[in-house]
């Protein structure tokens, strides 16, 4: 089963840290922030292949990772030349007519969440949804983007309400299972985003669901966000 890791993103809210070290090598411990993801999905007897999908300091991750099993598995990669937004690895294999014929993983580097792969998969696979989106819930949700449910269907998304506005306290944890269909609604576009583009039609088709991962959870996306996962991260 494959892992497709979304790493192409330019860590503008981390410089200056991010002009000389690509955001998916920023260290957390020991460690940096991709190896630790390496390290969740790892925990899964059915990964065999991570595709790291990379932009900015693409040359760095690729010299760091090199190709192989350098890391305990097999690493491939998907570059962009350009920002071509979170469905980058979907844009770039359906314009090289690469198409994948299982279910698959897919998650944010700079999200860490410690949780139960199995249980998810296994919701995954007793619904009929395209996409299942890990969800997280928190206190105050008026950060992120924040899903409406019907159970366990997601029915749109509100990014950043105001908290008294939130349909719900679950978030969007950046942790998705996805199946070989989604191809179908990935536009032809040079740029499109999961979030804005995709998600939100496979919402209003039924396609889409939400499970409630348990663990721990951290977005690395600000400076104090970063500091506070380098003090509390527990890993896996």
């Amino acid at each position: 089963m494959k892992v497709i890791l979304l790493a192409g993103g330019q860590g503008t809210r981390l410089r200056p840290l991010t002009y000389t070290t690509p955001k998916p090598m920023i260290p957390v411990g020991e460690k940096n922030l991709t190896e630790h993801v390496f390290d969740i999905f790892r925990r899964h007897k059915e990964v065999d292949e991570i595709i790291l999908s990379v932009g900015y300091m693409a040359d760095t991750i690729k010299k760091y990772f090199q190709q192989g099993e350098k890391h305990g598995i097999k690493i491939s990669y998907l570059v962009e030349e350009k920002p071509m937004g979170t469905a980058a690895p979907f844009l770039l294999m359906k314009k090289a007519g690469i198409s994948l014929d299982e279910d698959f993983f897919v998650a944010n580097v700079d999200n860490l969440f410690s949780l139960d792969l199995s249980q998810w998969l296994d919701f995954h696979s007793s619904h009929n949804g395209v996409a299942t989106i890990a969800l997280h819930e928190v206190e105050d949700p008026s950060m992120f983007g924040v899903v409406q449910l019907d159970e366990n269907r997601i029915t749109r998304f509100v990014e950043k309400p105001k908290r008294e506005n939130a349909p719900s306290n679950f978030i969007n944890s950046g942790y998705y299972i996805i199946r070989p269909e989604i191809f179908t609604y990935i536009p032809d576009a040079e740029f499109s985003m999961l979030e804005k583009d995709v998600f939100p039609k496979l919402a209003e088709l039924g396609l889409l669901y939400g499970f409630h991962g348990k663990g721990q959870w951290f977005d690395t996306g600000t400076p104090e966000r970063y500091e506070q996962v380098k003090k509390e991260w527990r890993g896996v």
